[in-house]
């Protein structure tokens, strides 16, 4: 090894002096820390949901904005539950007399806190006797009314388009015939809407008739139980993978358990760290154990394998964990401190949940670190002590990737490569950056509810778990599917343009108008106009009942287009001051200072052709415009992964290569290897960028992450072949047998860590959301990259270092 600086060899002998001469008080201490944030994983507290990630998006502040200005009062904190009735013809008179018995026995009864309840059975009661306003009234009227009756109130109701509203798309007021209708059932305002949700749907499963339950508390149950079901998948899985991968690792089982303690211990610390400091648990945060155990167990492979190469040439435990952990702690600091950057950069991501995700993943691979790097070292150390001092002899003591070794005449391939033909070998790599990156622009970057939810039908795999670890029933993906399928234009197929300004002003109205003439292509049309809903909408309805109101309407529609263009705020109050006045709140405020105009969308238009036609269109009104809604804040939240990720990245690219550069100017003298080092890392996350169009993989809200944590998990491999190799190419001079030596000793801990790393990648494959499948697939893609350019790329990279600057 090259001499290293004075203040490294004084750290690195005190480091070394705790791990080989007070190898107990090390352990007594790192047991203690772990006892310490073991009683923070009882206070961790689950985050699910989209809420997180959408926080702080222009178009969601102005959706809460208008949530909040526009809701009607009795809606602002009551929750509602849906029951939507499917069958033949909903329409029949026994199936409304069915919806009204559900309604009333949920009314009557004290455990569903209901407060009211409204369905198009109630509607057609009302309508056959104006004068059943209870809800035995009503039951009594369908009771005694006949089909004949019944088909024919339908028939007339079926042109008032509140009627229709509730019916499915296939509703025909001639037949009349309708395939479903939605009931909406109110809640006192107190109430534990999970709770309450599932208690309605017990009860109405109880009773007769085709209806599924559905609400916010359901949505949200079954996002909680997507992170607990996919966790009770996943650990089982990574668990056996890795007991295997280091049983044929390690091939001691004393090792074997000594590394899985480390495991445990490494990820008990990283999220009782979350618990204390009051992390949330969100979906993306499931990612984190992959993570960890991927440079955990990288770290202890090589830490054992390091020692045994040692032990091997004749040293004794003490000299051979000394010279180990002289040569490892150096690149494993370096590896840390790559993959912190890789990590850490989503930090400054704009979506929270990612921000927190960063930011975990940076403190458990700090913690793991001192636990590989200090812990384990001595644990091992004690531990052989005991073993000799009791004549127990080791099972397996030979480092991976000996020279007689599958691995040992596999693994050199780069290393001869490197010796004929390396120049070639870095123009090829350049040239696959170039096209594998240019093909990367074409990736799809996506936000939707539906990644965060299971797919319609469960894997097979899922359906067949035993019961301790069999998933939750999920609804929720056929419901919203059957919703979207079966009823009219609902928020999905709506944006909102929320208005900010003096809307009593002559011109504000008039401009909504204009606005609507000839809108972009995305807008649904009626009569040549964008189809809409706002207070002018109101105004109207409100003239047809009220003669004093329409002449007042129209002494002030100069144009004559049906919009108050004069004498806007008097027309305004005196709408305020009519029965109309709850209605007209939902479109503007009492003191006429901001409104909401309703577009209806094309259904099959995608997130951001809405978008850009959304803000197209807001642009014509003459005062401050944002665009909003779902389809909007999707978008934008969408928009805002692609930027972060990209900017991660960067920032992530940059601050490794300043960092490998200052460490090895420091170390060796050379900073130059750490462009050699960053260049396989540049090929890997170009090939894996490339990579996801052709697999069809988005940028979405986890695999957005996968790009610069590549540089986190790949920078390892890297680091410990060109540390290993500089170490051995300043005691031979020669950079082809250096590369020998190195891929036979330090690649079979690769190999060996990067089995265990893809297991507990690909593990995440089997989580019952594509959120978190796709990002365990593409982890696992990344970490298979970055093992074959770490071997096939680097080591003529290398050899063309020693030639132009070694």
């Amino acid at each position: 090894m090259s001499d290293q600086p004075e203040s490294v060899e004084r750290v690195l002998g005190t480091i070394n002096h705790w791990i080989i001469d007070r190898p107990r008080t090390v352990i007594v201490v790192f047991l203690l820390v772990t006892a310490l944030f073991a009683g923070g994983l009882s206070a961790i507290e689950m985050d699910a949901g989209l809420n997180a990630f959408t926080d702080g998006i222009d178009a969601q502040n102005a959706q809460d904005q208008v949530n909040e200005e526009f809701e009607p009062p009795f809606e602002e904190d009551a929750p509602t539950t849906q029951l939507i009735h499917r069958g033949e013809n909903v329409l029949t008179r026994d199936a409304l007399l069915r919806m009204l018995e559900i309604q009333h026995y949920l009314e009557e009864s004290e455990e569903h806190r209901v407060t009211e309840s409204s369905s198009v059975a109630e509607g057609v009661a009302r309508s056959i006797d104006p004068t059943a306003d209870t809800r035995e009234e009503q039951i009594r009227t369908l009771e005694g009314a006949t089909d004949a009756q019944v088909r024919e109130t339908v028939r007339e109701l079926g042109d008032n388009p509140e009627f229709a509203a509730s019916l499915s798309e296939d509703f025909s007021p001639a037949e009349p015939e309708a395939s479903a209708t939605i009931a909406v059932v109110t809640h006192e305002s107190d109430v534990d809407e999970q709770a309450i949700q599932y208690r309605v749907r017990s009860t109405v499963e109880s009773m007769d008739g085709n209806i599924v339950t559905f609400g916010n508390g359901i949505l949200d149950t079954e996002f909680e139980n997507v992170i607990s079901d996919s966790m009770a998948i996943i650990v089982p899985v990574v668990i056996v993978l890795i007991l295997a991968f280091l049983i044929t690792a390690y091939r001691d089982p004393f090792d074997v358990v000594l590394g899985l303690v480390s495991l445990v211990m490494a990820v008990i610390w990283t999220f009782g760290f979350t618990g204390h400091a009051g992390i949330p648990f969100s979906m993306v945060m499931i990612a984190i154990p992959p993570l960890l155990l991927a440079v955990g167990i990288d770290f202890g492979i090589h830490a054992v394998n390091r020692y045994r190469e040692e032990r091997v040439d004749g040293a004794g435990i003490e000299e051979g964990m000394d010279t180990a952990a002289t040569q490892l702690l150096i690149a494993f600091f370096i590896v840390t401190g790559t993959t912190v950057i890789g990590f850490g950069a989503n930090v400054t991501s704009d979506l929270e949940p990612i921000r927190e995700f960063g930011f975990v993943a940076s403190i458990g691979i700090i913690f793991t670190f001192f636990i590989f790097g200090i812990f384990l070292p001595a644990a091992k150390v004690y531990l052989d002590q005991l073993r000799d001092a009791y004549g127990i002899r080791e099972f397996g003591s030979s480092p991976l990737g000996s020279e007689d070794s599958l691995l040992g005449r596999v693994l050199p391939v780069g290393a001869h490569v490197g010796r004929r033909a390396p120049i070639a070998m870095v123009l090829v790599a350049l040239v696959v950056t170039a096209g594998t990156g240019a093909y990367a622009t074409t990736v799809d970057t996506t936000f939707e509810e539906e990644d965060f939810l299971p797919a319609e039908e469960l894997p097979g795999y899922a359906e067949t778990m035993p019961e301790p670890l069999a998933p939750e029933e999920y609804t929720v993906t056929a419901t919203i599917n059957y919703l979207e399928d079966t009823f009219e234009s609902g928020e999905d197929d709506e944006v909102t343009i929320y208005v900010e300004g003096p809307i009593h002003e002559d011109h504000a109205l008039e401009s909504v108008h204009r606005a609507g003439n000839d809108p972009p292509s995305t807008i649904v049309t009626e009569n040549g106009r964008a189809e809409s809903n706002s207070i002018v909408d109101v105004m109207h309805d409100h003239a047809e009942n009220d003669d004093e109101f329409a002449r007042l309407l129209e002494a002030n529609d100069i144009d004559g287009n049906g919009v108050p263009d004069r004498n806007v705020g008097y027309v305004l109050d005196r709408l305020l001051e009519s029965d109309a006045r709850d209605d007209a709140l939902e479109y503007i405020t009492e003191d006429q200072r901001s409104m909401r105009v309703i577009y209806t969308v094309e259904a099959d238009a995608t997130q951001a052709e809405v978008t850009e036609d959304a803000r197209e269109l807001a642009a014509d009104f003459r005062l401050d415009t944002t665009p909003t809604g779902d389809i909007v804040v999707f978008h934008e939240t969408s928009k805002v992964i692609l930027d972060s990720s990209l900017f991660s990245l960067a920032l992530a690219l940059v601050f490794t290569l300043v960092f490998l550069m200052l460490i090895y100017h420091v170390l060796e003298g050379r900073a130059s290897l750490g462009i050699a080092n960053m260049f396989p890392i540049v090929v890997t996350v170009a090939v894996l960028a490339g990579t996801m169009p052709i697999l069809d993989l988005p940028l979405n809200a986890l695999t957005g992450t996968v790009l610069s944590l590549t540089i986190g998990v790949g920078v390892a491999y890297s680091v410990h072949v060109t540390h290993r190799f500089i170490d051995e190419y300043n005691e031979c001079g020669d950079a082809y047998e250096s590369l020998l030596t190195t891929l036979r000793g330090t690649g079979g801990a690769l190999t060996g860590s990067m089995l265990t790393t893809l297991g507990g990648s690909a593990s995440l494959i089997l989580a019952i959301t594509p959120l978190l499948g796709q990002f365990g697939l593409l982890m696992s893609i990344s970490v298979i990259y970055s093992f074959l350019m770490a071997v096939v790329v680097l080591p003529p990279t290398l050899v063309v270092w020693e030639r132009v600057a070694g």
